[in-house]
């Protein structure tokens, strides 16, 4: 392995980090367009802001379900076929979504059966990219999936309104499944065979058993809570940007990864490591307030301006993410992130409910300024906790994943 890693051309010459860079972009187009095409066709059949963000966003509250009961097959399933076998599922169950006449209870079901793959296939990616990379590579490698993740969807938001329009819904969602389709051929093809980092049987007690543990040390739970709540809330209030102008909602969401990309560009790549961990609560806040402004009833271009400005916010995911990875012990990495992963996911279906419920009754206007208000207050109770120095990696005597996971 590369001892160092500054650069991301260091980066990209890493055995096998171009094969998961490109089954996860694969994966994050697939999932862009076909939420998009699925968000609008619940919103068109039913004419309700909370089905639509639900639609959009359902596999989320599986992902919690997942966490909690599956999540131990992280780090128990061979990588590769296991990221395999999550691509052709979701390639199933996408195809399922655009069959004429499926009632929308239809559709919330499959959204949520395929959010259960989700949360153990992201626990399975993340924890196979600390494997292929070296530790002091993996924040470099994550803000790149990140940023990739951004690029992939400003064009996929992009393409997916064109789709819409040209191909309809159901059209789109098909092109989602050829999508799905790539990324297990690039998992399949380009990784290598390796064995689980785990040994024994993935279970439902096993999962627990792991979980308890990580959530067993006050710094990691400041560190889960910090990448959950904050901006959970604000995927909530993006939620409603189908419902607040559908002819933008694309526009709009295009924005929100330009600013993302921007603000894991300079997190991953330019910020030194102890500005970094100052910069964590800050980059929360700026996550939030921007969509204060929606209680003013501004013009199409301040909410444009404001969503681009927020989004530079999520780079404080990152900030979380290097702590959880300084606190956790090597074996326990695929399971962490993907509780961080899932518990995330899980977070922003909640929002998103909550924020589609608060729309429906009084405007999504209103529910925007609901989810950005929240997100601020987690954000300044969260505070204390997440200054530099008050987060070190946890001993035995106060981390009951210490001694246990080492032996």
């Amino acid at each position: 392995m590369i001892p160092r890693m500054r650069t991301y051309r260091e980066l990209f010459r890493t055995p096998e980090f171009g094969a998961l860079f490109g089954a996860f972009s694969a994966q994050v187009a697939a999932n862009t367009v076909a939420g998009l095409a699925l968000g609008v066709l619940v919103f068109e059949l039913t004419g309700s802001p909370l089905l639509s963000a639900l639609s959009m966003f359902g596999t989320t509250f599986a992902q919690l379900l997942g966490a909690t009961l599956l999540m131990s097959a992280a780090d128990r399933l061979p990588p590769r076929a296991a990221m395999t076998w999550a691509g052709l599922l979701f390639a199933v169950g996408t195809a399922a979504l655009a069959l004429p006449g499926m009632p929308v209870w239809g559709l919330l079901a499959v959204v949520l059966s395929l959010g259960l793959v989700a949360s153990v296939g992201g626990g399975v990616r993340l924890g196979l990219l600390s494997e292929v990379l070296p530790r002091e590579g993996y924040l470099l490698g994550r803000s790149v999936m990140n940023m990739a993740a951004g690029v992939v969807q400003i064009g996929g938001f992009g393409l997916g309104g064109l789709l819409v329009a040209v191909l309809s819904a159901r059209g789109t969602l098909l092109c989602a499944v050829a999508l799905n389709l790539l990324g297990a051929a690039a998992a399949w093809f380009g990784l290598s065979s390796r064995a689980p980092r785990a040994t024994g049987r993935a279970s439902v007690r096993e999962t627990w058993r792991v979980n308890r543990l990580l959530w067993s040390s006050v710094p990691r739970r400041y560190a889960f809570l910090a990448m959950w709540v904050p901006n959970g809330l604000i995927v909530g209030a993006e939620a409603l940007f189908v419902p607040y102008s559908p002819a933008h909602a694309g526009t709009l969401m295009a924005l929100a990864a330009v600013g993302m990309l921007a603000g894991d560009t300079l997190v991953g790549r330019f910020l030194p490591a102890g500005v970094r961990r100052r910069l964590g609560v800050p980059l929360l806040v700026l996550l939030a307030a921007p969509y204060l402004v929606f209680a003013v009833d501004p013009p199409l271009p301040v909410v444009a301006v404001a969503t681009l400005v927020a989004a530079v916010g999520y780079g404080s995911s990152l900030v979380a993410q290097e702590l959880l990875m300084d606190l956790t012990p090597d074996e326990m990495h695929g399971q962490a992130l993907g509780l961080h992963s899932s518990g995330m996911m899980a977070m922003q279906g909640v929002a998103a409910t909550v924020a589609g419920a608060v729309a429906q009754r009084t405007s999504p206007e209103t529910g925007i300024v609901v989810m950005a208000a929240a997100s601020l207050v987690v954000t300044l109770l969260l505070a204390p906790g997440l200054r530099p120095g008050r987060t070190g990696r946890p001993s035995p005597a106060d981390d009951g994943a210490g001694a246990a996971v080492r032996t």
